[in-house]
Order: C-alpha cells, then structure tokens, then sequence
C-alpha cells in the first residue's frame, strides 16, 4: 500500500534475512552429513573386508623404554661407575611359533653363526611377563650390523638397546660401590608397583643398593601397531624413560687408588680414610676384593660364581665394618674408661712391670720387663700392657663398656652401606651373666682372665676399622662422634643432609680428650708409632695395635690408627692387616703412612 510504513520498532527486511541464515545452516549440515555418511559407507562397506582383515592381522603392543642408570663420580668429578650401550637381538613372543619360527630360527642362525639348539633354549626361556624375547646376549659391532642389514629378512625380530653397568677401574672400591643384577620374578611381584621392569637391574649392595632410587630413573615406552608378521606398522605414541640421577660422592679417587696400592700386598685387610671433623669418607678399602664388571657378563660361569660366594677367603666381605681383635689401639677406650670413672685421673701414674697374675695367668707386658712408673701418656707412647690391665681391672668392665659405646663401639656406625655392617661385642659382666652369646644364663661368669685381656682389645672384644676410626675421630675432633658417609645425600629421602648436625657430642671431660691426644702425638713423635715421621707430612698422631686371632686362632693382626694435623686435625686413617706376625708398627704403620703421604701430596 502507498505510504505504509513498518511496525514500529522492527527494522525494514529482517524476516527475510533471518531466513536466508537458516538456510545455509540447514544446507552446511546436510553436506556435512553427506560427507559422514559417504565416508562410512566407504569404510564398511567398500572397504570394510579389507579393514576387518587388518584390524585381525595388526596389534597394538608396548615396547619398554629402559632408562640410563646414573653415573656416580668422585668429590672431584672423576667417573666411578658409568653404563655402556650394548646391543641384543629380540623376537617378539607371536613370531616365535609355529613354522615362521623355524624359518626365523635357522636364518638367523646361519647369519650369526649360532647354533639352533642355543636360539631354542633361549627362546624357551621366555616369560610371561616378558615383552620379547632376548635371542642373543651382547652383539658384537660386526653382528649388529650384520642384522640391520638383513632386517627386512627378519620378520618378527629386531636389534634392540640394552645398558649394562660399567666400572672403568675395576676392583677399585669395589666393596663400597657394589653391583647390579637383573631383578628376580618373586622381587617384581613386589617392586612392579613402584615401576619396576622385567627387563630392569637392581643394586644389590654397597652405594648402588643404597642409592637405588636415585640411580635407577624411569622406565618409559612406544605404542606401536605391529603386524601379524612383527612388522611395526606405525608409532602410536611415546613416553621417554628418565635417565637416573648423577650420584657424587666423597671419595677421592686418587686416595682411594693409593690405598689400594698401599695395602696390596696383604691377602686380608682394610683401611678407611675419613674427614675427621664431619664423617666423609675419602678412601675405603677391603682386602680381597673382586670386580663388580663380573656381574654385568651375560654369563657368569659357576666357578667363578663360587669363588666369590663359596670361598673361604670371602671376598665379598667388607671387611671395613667387619669385627676383629683390636689389640692396642683400643686402649684409648680404657684410658678414656679409667678418667672418666674417677678411679684413675688424668695425672695418675702407675708401676708397671714384667706381668701382672689375674685369675690363674700371668699377663706380661710386651717388652718383658714394663716401663717402670708412667702416666697415661707414656703408656700409650710405650703401648704398656701392665698400665693398662690395672686401668682397666680397676675401672671394671661396666666402665670399660661404657667409654666404648660412647665412642661408638658395639653398635653400626649409620654408614650408608651397613646392610651388613657387624655391630662387634665389648664384653662385660652382664654379657657374659647372660650367657656370653651361647651359653645358659648363669653358666659363663666374668674371669679375672676376661678383664686383664679386655682392657687391652684381646679376646672378648671385637671391633672394626670403621668403628675405629669413629672413635679416633672423636679424640681428634675434641669430642664429636662423626656418621660417616660416602654422599651429601640422604639416601632415603634424595634430599641433601646436613652431616654436621648428625654429629653426637661425647660426654667426657676436657682433660680427657687433652690427656689421650697428647699420648697419641707421643706414640708418633718418639714411641712404638715413630715410623710415621715423614718429611713429606705434618705431625701425626696415632697408636699402633697387635691383636691374637681369637676368631681363628691364626697369626697375630696389625693395626694402626692415626690422624693429622695433629694440631688441626682433617683426616684420620686407620689400617687393618689380618694375620700379619711382626705388630702394627711393621705391618699396619707404613700402610697408613701411604695413604697419608697420598692425601698431603695432592
């Protein structure tokens, strides 16, 4: 109509516009349709035979990713334990059947020039929770290439990447680095859970056992579609294993390999070299040893096996935190027994003589004759017998176990590797009232005899060089019981410890710890330890020992025990020869003494 105007507040043309877009919603949709529909028709039905057979023929599988065990590295950066890359030849467990297996089987036995019977074994040794099967040990460069040549040969078989632990130095440490060895089927029912692997390593003793989390990293994989043949069709996915963590750790490797050199010629025995104001082990060293490279040798023949588990020799002990007779240098214990009992002061002086009769034997004085009227300084720079048996008779045993277990006898040391550190025994009355360890209750009573030998570190009391040099630590620090340790870490937690503050103050008097390092500076100044005088270092301190084997009645043990500066003390170094006639000073001394010259040369 002329002049007709629109509905007031409607704007001109909107109905019209409004429909415009729904028709082209309406017709993207129906071709959106369309396409879905010819796709899927194309898919199932076109195609849909062939897409059947090849969701039968392909599978999906897992292929494990090992990570990198961490290396661990000397104070200075030097690599201790390292991993090297091996190569090895796997099938997977569908190709391993049936007639594609005997072909698969004899090319590759042609190939590699191994007999069949062997590829058989291996492959019945397979696992169910295995994902392939291991075929071969480590390849050699030439096998390896051989194979990937040939691999289109091969159908259902590959060259896989395996990591075996290396120690560069071999024996080296060996008791304090340890080894790995693959994980067993009945420790993975309870280790899969925290994601462990058939096909992973675990430490099995020394830092590798006691840094396990830290070392060992995270498993990660491939997805993969896998042919009925093996073929691997396409990667579906990948989650990257991670590598273990880096472990430094307080040995010094040149110390550690001059103390190897230093007591070389002794079949039994051990040392430890320790920072003597915070616990941190420099050196350690047990006599025999073996090499932890063994262990990570596809085949270890049992004679070999034997010789290191079945041996009388036991070369797999750490003979380090392992007991044995002190002699002599535990009489700083029954020194320390007598000040700190009242009974015999700092200033006290004592007649010595030939022997002295407790019980029914006379206990003689090591030069025959004693060393007439001495104080405790003098009585450890002669190393007199007769001195110490009446401290030590007159303290009582009670007292004599007290000062021990205060400077950390009779119990581990905290070590990071004392899985099976030996705790030693300091006898007394109530040990042997309660039958001694293999008796009735009653039946073993405290002699005379027991406490004469005691007070001297013989017969009923068992120690070891790591308790030892806690203990001269103690004296050389002025009082602070050290936890020793190889790493800045807490091995629990990963988390850096504060080392220091695990010290545990001693609670004897002043004069105590006066009185025994002024003796210890005059065994080495001009007494039975003066063979350590050395233009090559400061003044030492220290005491010499010769213990009888009690254990197994053999040659008499040699000890030495020291530390230096004496006015500044860093580093305290015991040595322990077992069954080695002629005392401390002629064996134990110049073992020590290298070990010393080794630290204050670098």
């Amino acid at each position: 109509m002329v002049g007709a105007t629109p509905l007031e507040g409607q704007p001109p043309r909107q109905v019209g516009l409004d429909q415009g877009k729904h028709g082209l919603l309406l017709r993207l949709l129906l071709a959106l349709v369309l396409v879905l529909s010819g796709r899927l028709f194309w898919l199932q039905i076109m195609e849909g035979e062939q897409n059947r057979v090849r969701a039968r023929e392909n599978s999906v599988r897992v292929a494990p990713s090992q990570p990198i065990r961490g290396q661990m590295l000397d104070r200075h950066g030097d690599v201790l334990v390292s991993s090297r890359l091996v190569h090895k030849l796997y099938v997977w467990p569908k190709q391993a059947t049936g007639p594609d297996w005997q072909q698969l089987r004899h090319r590759i036995s042609t190939l590699l020039g191994v007999p069949e019977k062997e590829l058989e074994k291996r492959r019945a040794s397979f696992r169910a929770a295995d994902y392939r099967i291991a075929l071969t040990d480590v390849l050699t460069p030439d096998q390896t290439i051989k194979l990937l040549e040939r691999s289109d040969e091969l159908p259902g078989a590959e060259v896989g990447v395996d990591y075996l632990r290396a120690y560069p130095h071999g024996v080296t440490a060996a008791h304090v680095l340890g080894y790995t060895s693959p994980v067993t089927d009945q420790e993975l029912s309870n280790l899969a859970s925290q994601g462990y692997q058939i096909q992973d390593r675990i430490g099995r003793t020394g830092l590798e056992a006691a840094y396990e989390q830290h070392l060992r990293g995270q498993w990660g994989g491939r997805t993969l579609e896998v042919s009925a043949n093996g073929d691997v069709q396409r990667p579906l996915g990948e989650k990257p294993s991670v590598p273990g963590k880096d472990l430094q750790l307080t040995l010094d490797l040149a110390l550690q390999q001059a103390a190897e050199t230093a007591i070389a010629d002794y079949a039994v025995g051990a040392i430890v070299a320790m920072d003597a104001r915070d616990g941190a082990i420099l050196a350690m060293v047990s006599r025999p040893a073996y090499d932890p490279n063994f262990f990570s040798q596809p085949v270890k023949p049992q004679a070999q096996l034997d010789a290191l588990f079945r041996s009388s020799t036991l070369p797999m002990l750490n003979r380090a935190l392992n007991p044995y007779n002190p002699g002599s240098v535990f009489k700083v214990v029954t020194a320390a027994a007598g000040m700190e009992s009242g009974k015999f002061p700092p200033e006290t002086t004592l007649r010595t003589t030939a022997c002295i009769t407790y019980g029914s034997h006379c206990f003689p004085d090591h030069n025959g004759e004693g060393f007439g009227q001495i104080g405790y300084e003098d009585a450890l720079r002669f190393s007199s017998n007769t001195f110490f048996y009446q401290v030590g008779v007159g303290s009582g045993s009670m007292a004599l176990h007290d000062a021990a277990v205060k400077l950390g006898f009779t119990k581990r040391s905290g070590i990071e590797i004392g899985f099976d550190e030996d705790p030693g025994l300091v006898g007394n009355e109530e040990w042997a009232a309660a039958g001694r360890g293999w008796a009735e209750p009653g039946r073993t009573p405290w002699l005379p005899e027991d406490m004469a030998s005691a007070s001297i570190g013989q017969s009923v009391v068992q120690v070891s060089p790591i308790q030892v040099a806690r203990a001269y630590a103690a004296i050389a620090n002025g009082g602070w019981l050290v936890r020793p340790h190889f790493s800045s870490l807490n091995p629990q937690t990963g988390e850096p410890m504060d080392w220091l503050a695990q010290r545990q103050p001693v609670a004897f008097g002043p004069e105590t710890w006066a009185t025994l390092q002024r003796g210890l500076r005059k065994v080495v100044a001009d007494g039975t330890g003066y063979g350590m005088n050395s233009v090559n270092l400061p003044d030492v301190s220290g005491k010499t020992g010769t213990a009888e084997d009690n254990s197994s009645h053999g040659e008499d043990h040699a000890w030495f025990a020291s530390y230096a500066p004496s006015d500044n003390p860093e580093i305290v170094v015991v040595a322990f020869a077992a069954n080695s006639p002629g005392g401390g000073s002629v064996h134990a001394l110049p073992i020590a003494k290298a070990v010393m010259e080794a630290y204050f040369k670098s």
